[in-house]
């Protein structure tokens, strides 16, 4: 039998209604007014980002890196512009008990070959111990810069987990923007993409339709229906969500030789 778009025995229970391509395009141009006014809005703020007031300090403050303390300065790399990730650290844990998000958030940025075009250098803080963090910045692999600013103040040091933008002018420097809660979320561009596909980022707060998959279980697979709840990227080697002696954050599983016999000593825990 030959059915249409229309055809009740097309439809699929708890999803949207399936139409033929006229419809959909005609509630597509509809959304596309939505999204054009978001992009439009998203524009006036990052024009009233530029204007926010700096705040000058000092840029000799040192910090720690892979060649001893150097000035903070430094990491601007002869750069006028800096984004700096500051990174959640817990002092002791094994490399995969460090935060999720950050872990995450740091995967997402290898490399600035693009900033760095634009004039802008990139840079990760933390204020784990230095031997520390370089142990798990080689254990991850990243290629990213990396420093340690502990018991650095701020806008340097202080509390981690965000996004912070400066901006050098010969030997000052200033604070400019700095990004709070979801804030972060630029960086991991894999969030972006979920949020056009059908299921989203399924997450718990997200508005789906009536019988979407249900959200945030924990022990749901990866790709599943529903993912564990805190930021669902910590898995065992089978991509089974656990926050058990064998999971650690996904991203870790990519790196070479990686396997499910390092086990988690201590959780960290994601915010």
């Amino acid at each position: 039998m030959t059915t249409t778009p229309h055809d009740p025995t097309t439809e699929l229970p708890g999803r949207p209604p399936v139409v033929d391509l006229a419809t959909w395009q005609a509630a597509r141009d509809e959304l596309v007014v939505r999204e054009k006014a978001h992009t439009h809005e998203g524009d006036a703020i990052a024009a009233a980002r530029r204007r926010l007031p700096m705040v000058e300090f000092d840029g000799t403050v040192e910090v720690v890196g892979p060649d001893g303390p150097v000035p903070f300065l430094d990491l601007f790399q002869g750069r006028d512009e800096l984004i700096v990730y500051k990174h959640m650290w817990y002092d002791g844990a094994p490399h995969q008990g460090q935060c999720e998000g950050c872990t995450t958030t740091a995967w997402h940025m290898k490399d600035a070959v693009y900033l760095n075009a634009r004039g802008v250098s990139f840079a990760i803080v933390t204020t784990g111990e230095w031997d520390e963090v370089a142990s798990f910045v080689d254990f991850m692999g990243y290629t990213q810069p990396w420093y340690s600013v502990r018991d650095v103040d701020e806008p340097v040091g202080g509390d981690m987990g965000y996004l912070t933008c400066y901006l050098r002018d010969g030997d000052r420097v200033f604070l400019t923007y700095s990004t709070t809660g979801r804030g972060n979320e630029p960086v991991n561009g894999s969030l972006g993409l979920l949020d056009m596909t059908p299921y989203g980022r399924r997450e718990g707060w997200e508005d789906n339709p009536e019988g979407w998959p249900e959200a945030a279980e924990a022990g749901a697979p990866v790709g599943g229906h529903g993912s564990p709840i805190c930021w669902y990227w910590r898995t065992d080697a089978d991509g089974i969500a656990t926050w058990g002696p064998t999971g650690r954050p996904v991203p870790q599983w990519t790196r070479p030789g990686a396997t499910p016999v390092e086990t988690l000593g201590r959780q960290g825990q994601c915010h």
